[in-house]
């Protein structure tokens, strides 16, 4: 995942003479003032700065402030320690998994959907800098350079704080994710077969909307998942995840049937019966559109 060494040292800053708002002239961002929102979401104010400034550096933004190092060394770096935070912690508290198991882990937690989905829930694309043509071209909600960023970030917590510091930061941004990997492939995992889905198909990570009503002690989510900026299945829950999962749930029927793949090549459709009693099916009459049933 990890690209080609910078161009220069980790600690040089945003390069004098660049436009105002620390990106791309007239795209109209600001690079301080997104500097201080992403410090404020990730609960970590940086003593060096200049390596915040440079792990959101996109190459064709560097290429265009010229002599500007870019965040791919930080990258590098971060993907050795997210892959060490990662291992250790899963070696520490699972002492029952066989290698194979934690070798599993790891890989499911590192990867770039993972990485780009934690990209997306830090607001890293509204930080990033990025070239002119990068920019216009969608680059904010890429999946590579989501996930890129966010291993450099990695990096430069590394560098800023320690160890003992960019562990706490990979942690609480995965400790989650490694829970649910390490009990094991869900059968329910919808939210993963629609990410995967989606990154092969359109090369964008879905989005998801929720929102809560009713009192605290009886609360109900509703959540609505987009692909492309088209939403494309909503279901409902009593957390926010059972929420997501049953809008992935209808968002990955409908990309199943369009591939024609729910009867011939996924198994776990047969045994769930997603075609059969998945209502979001039903009421799209997916089925109807010359599909055969199981």
């Amino acid at each position: 995942m990890h690209g080609a060494a910078g161009a220069g040292p980790e600690d040089q800053g945003a390069p004098g003479g660049s436009s105002p708002n620390g990106g791309v002239p007239g795209q109209g961002i600001d690079a301080p003032a997104a500097l201080d929102a992403l410090e404020v979401r990730i609960g970590r104010v940086f003593a060096r700065r200049e390596l915040l400034a440079q792990a959101l550096s996109h190459r064709s933004w560097c290429a265009e402030a010229g002599g500007v190092a870019s965040n791919e060394r930080l990258e590098f770096l971060g993907d050795a320690v997210l892959g060490l935070v990662v291992a250790e912690h899963t070696f520490r508290a699972y002492p029952d998994l066989p290698e194979g198991s934690l070798a599993k882990v790891r890989a499911a937690v590192v990867s770039t959907n993972v990485l780009a989905e934690v990209g997306i829930e830090l607001g890293v694309g509204d930080a990033v800098r990025l070239g002119r043509g990068e920019d216009i071209s969608g680059g904010r909600h890429k999946a590579s350079i989501l996930a890129n960023s966010v291993e450099a970030l990695i990096g430069a917590v590394y560098l800023d704080g320690g160890w003992d510091e960019s562990a706490r930061f990979v942690l609480g941004l995965l400790d989650d994710r490694i829970k649910d990997a390490a009990a094991g492939p869900g059968a329910e995992d919808f939210k993963t077969r629609l990410q995967e889905v989606v990154i092969r198909r359109v090369g964008e990570l879905p989005r998801y909307v929720v929102e809560g009503t009713g009192p605290d002690h009886d609360r109900r989510y509703s959540a609505a998942v987009y692909v492309d900026g088209e939403l494309r299945g909503r279901g409902e829950g009593r957390s926010k995840k059972d929420a997501e999962q049953a809008a992935a749930r209808s968002a990955w029927c409908r990309f199943a049937v369009a591939d024609n793949a729910v009867v011939a090549d996924d198994a776990v459709v047969a045994d769930d019966a997603v075609v059969a009693d998945d209502a979001a099916v039903a009421d799209n009459a997916v089925v109807a559109e010359g599909v055969p049933r199981a």
